[in-house]
């Protein structure tokens, strides 16, 4: 399981959607909120990423749970940097 995390932590695509997803969440704050669209973007990307691309080892379920964990670790970083940005832009 452990591994199963780091190899998520340094996927690409997963990051990427994540980042995509707090750029998203910035833009329509002001009618959808911040914190709903993130843990639905979190899960939703958790749950399709193994779904639709499939890798040989764990179960869906294992590649879920741990898409959870890796993709609430890539959240953190990717906040704390929109949140710097908005901050040297004012």
């Amino acid at each position: 399981m452990t591994d199963l995390v780091f190899s998520q932590l340094t996927d690409l695509f997963r990051i990427g959607l994540i980042i995509a997803l707090v750029v998203t969440m910035q833009r329509t704050a002001a009618v959808t909120g911040r914190v709903l669209p993130l843990i639905l973007g979190v899960v939703f990307v958790a749950v399709m990423i193994p779904a639709t691309m499939p890798s040989g080892s764990g179960s869906l379920t294992h590649a879920v749970l741990a898409g959870l964990v890796s993709n609430s670790i890539i959240l953190i970083p990717v906040l704390a940097g929109a949140r710097l940005i908005a901050r040297l832009r004012r």
